[in-house]
């Protein structure tokens, strides 16, 4: 860029600080440089000055004075095997989203000794103007299952109002150990984050212990294999962190293959039945940005089609008849 340019601010990028609209726009830009820019009156709003923290509105135009190469937009999709990859995962995309269907073993985000991520491989999809889908919500990483992702600022400040308003219904299937009688619940309880010498997990707690969050979760059994496992329709009100296998080993059904909480002493797996976790984030219904509402569902992963093989559960004949009218998710 060696000449002024004059830049309309776009509708998704109206409520930005001016300073945030110039590092999305043109990462390269230090800090430093941006403010002297400013300082000096080189960069206007409407043909004025304006200080860092203005927030702009849809249709003003910003003046760009030259910035040289280091400051050069980002540029569009790159392409490659992570695009490849993300391309295959689809379970429904339009102009404000994408519904991954997340396997099994993938991160959504970074973290300690992860080098492969949802988040990281969104690199790879970055639109025209050089912005990065955003990730709204996310699943563990061995939960396979529906994970929305918003491909503008906008659609990712919607998803994150409709997200903590709990308008977003959620349904998981689960393979667990036994039968939970009675064969519908709801399970409430308060859980908090305790460090172990395997790491963070969640325990239990007394209701309204410091540092704890309540969490409430309606559960169905669909089928059962005789006594020792059973297909649970799980329908979560609150999200906290690895709140179905916390409530599933509560009520003394841990969800099979769950490394952290399956705490069943000399239970062997069943033939056949991969020894990984049987969490699938099935179903995702939710109003749409763009108005009506969107509901998508996720397939069996392999590891869990095998199992409902083995044991006889029939998948193709059941979708979660009872709805989300029962619970208040």
């Amino acid at each position: 860029m060696t000449g002024v340019r004059q830049e309309t601010v776009s509708t998704d990028e109206a409520g930005l600080r001016l300073d945030r609209w110039f590092q999305a726009r043109f990462p390269g830009l230090g800090f430093g440089r941006l403010q002297k820019l400013l300082r000096t009156g080189q960069v206007r709003v409407d043909g004025a000055r304006a200080k860092p923290a203005l927030r702009l509105e849809a249709g003003q135009t910003v003046r760009v004075p030259p910035l040289g190469e280091i400051a050069t937009p980002l540029p569009g999709r790159s392409g490659g095997p992570d695009a490849e990859t993300l391309k295959e995962m689809i379970l429904y995309e339009d102009d404000w989203l994408y519904v991954f269907n997340k396997p099994f073993g993938l991160a959504t985000q970074g973290g300690p000794g992860l080098s492969r991520h949802v988040d990281g491989m969104l690199e790879s999809l970055r639109d025209a103007k050089g912005q990065k889908p955003r990730l709204v919500h996310r699943l563990d990483r061995d939960t396979s299952g529906c994970l929305i992702v918003a491909k503008t600022r906008k659609a990712a400040s919607d998803l994150a109002r409709i997200f903590r308003s709990r308008s977003a219904r959620k349904i998981y299937w689960a393979l667990a150990y036994g039968v939970p009688k009675p064969p519908q619940g709801k399970i409430s309880l308060w859980m908090r984050k305790q460090a172990t010498p395997d790491g963070e997990r969640m325990v239990k707690t007394a209701h309204r212990a410091e540092g704890a969050d309540h969490s409430v979760t309606y559960y169905s059994v669909v089928e059962q294999a005789g006594q020792k496992a059973a297909w649970l329709s799980l329908k979560p009100v609150t999200g906290r962190t690895h709140q179905l296998r916390l409530h599933c080993q509560a009520i003394g059904h841990p969800i099979i293959g769950d490394p952290k909480y399956f705490d069943i002493e000399n239970w062997a797996l069943p033939g056949g039945i991969q020894n990984r976790l049987h969490l699938l984030a099935r179903r995702i219904s939710l109003p749409h940005p763009d108005g009506g509402r969107l509901d998508v569902t996720a397939p069996l992963p392999p590891h869990m089609h095998q199992s409902w093989s083995v044991l006889g559960l029939d998948a193709e004949r059941y979708d979660d008849p009872t709805g989300f009218e029962d619970t208040d998710a």
